[in-house]
């Protein structure tokens, strides 16, 4: 059985990209391989980190739940330095936000430098921007340029690529969308704290402004729901981990989220969402989403600027599930070649 070996952002505590990890993984051991998630770090870096995972068991429920989560789900491996090339067969980088430059974890490893230019592979690779600043250019050149198959999640990423390397790519679908309803209802776990109450679910990775606070709570009251913000750290939900996330999305009767993820699983599991375009310093990360409502022909799901309607909840994602198969299918397509499944 040939090895994987994934490189991705080692978000701890992000629900959408421990989820996009898991999801990875799954896929590809799907395909017939055996995958195993990379994360390089120094020694020290390394021992802080086993203290941190002690302490959060005893002082910090939700780290402790997205730490567990890593370790049974994902089980990545950790190597002192980037001499893994002979350890596996192929390599493959993303989904997420791998190729920001604005991020602190972006370097040359994101790029498989450390690997050969025939066992490298990016699945839905991430830039999170719509451009990239001219000083940046070389290093995109590069790095680019050393992946033989390349796949992006936005049509913005392949616009970047045309631009940087003048090659076309595949846009695929995130890993989440790989995997079906009951692949996810496999690890969904229902909160400990949940009393039963219907709810409107809220996840915010940017800012809320008043209009979009006073637009949920004025539709919560109106259906009588109560409102569950995940990120409000007042909130008894703010310690749940990603599988109580999955299951609070599942159940939610309205989801409100400015997170491309977010909107992956209502799409997944058919819940009515609404789209807010997100404030604050990563409002220009708006690409992914754009690529997502286009492709699965659900724009209306973006907020009007003024209320939430009945229109809003009222859904019908059947064409989107029909354009969902084929998406699979082209991404299927793409791994089969890149990663040559006929010999493993």
């Amino acid at each position: 059985m040939k090895k994987i070996g994934i490189i991705t952002l080692n978000g701890n505590f992000n629900f959408g990209n421990r989820l996009q990890n898991y999801a990875l993984v799954k896929y590809i051991e799907k395909l017939g391989f055996n995958v195993t998630t990379i994360w390089f770090c120094n020694f020290k870096e390394y021992a802080k980190e086993m203290v941190k995972r002690i302490a959060f068991i005893f002082f910090n429920k939700r780290k402790h739940l997205f730490l567990s989560f890593t370790d049974k789900y994902i089980k990545p491996k950790y190597y002192f330095n980037c001499n893994v090339s002979n350890k596996y067969d192929y390599f493959v980088v993303g989904s997420d936000q791998v190729w920001n430059y604005e991020f602190p974890s972006f370097n040359s490893n994101m790029f498989l430098n450390f690997s050969n230019f025939d066992k490298n592979i990016s699945y839905a690779a991430s830039f999170g921007v719509d451009s990239i600043p001219k000083n940046y250019f070389d290093t995109y050149k590069k790095g680019l340029n050393s992946i033989k198959y390349i796949s992006v999640r936005e049509d913005a990423g392949a616009e970047i690529v045309r631009n940087v390397i003048n090659k076309d790519c595949d846009v695929l679908i995130d890993p989440t969308l790989l995997m079906t309803r009951s692949d996810w209802d496999s690890i969904a776990r229902k909160p400990k704290e949940y009393d039963g109450q219907k709810y409107i679910l809220c996840y915010f990775l940017g800012d809320m402004n008043k209009k979009t606070k006073d637009a949920i709570n004025a539709f919560a009251e109106k259906k009588g729901c109560k409102i569950i913000n995940v990120l409000d750290k007042d909130s008894k939900y703010y310690s749940v981990g990603p599988r109580e996330f999955v299951w609070l999305e599942k159940h939610a009767e309205l989801i409100c989220t400015d997170s491309f993820h977010s909107s992956v699983f209502a799409l997944i599991y058919d819940r009515p969402f609404v789209i807010f375009r997100r404030e604050g310093k990563e409002k220009n990360m708006y690409s992914r989403i754009d690529t997502l409502l286009s492709k699965f022909k659900i724009v209306e799901r973006e907020f009007n600027g003024k209320e939430i309607t009945k229109k809003n909840i009222e859904h019908n994602y059947t064409n989107a599930y029909t354009i969902l198969e084929k998406e699979r299918e082209k991404s299927k397509k793409f791994l089969d070649k890149a990663l040559n499944t006929n010999i493993k």
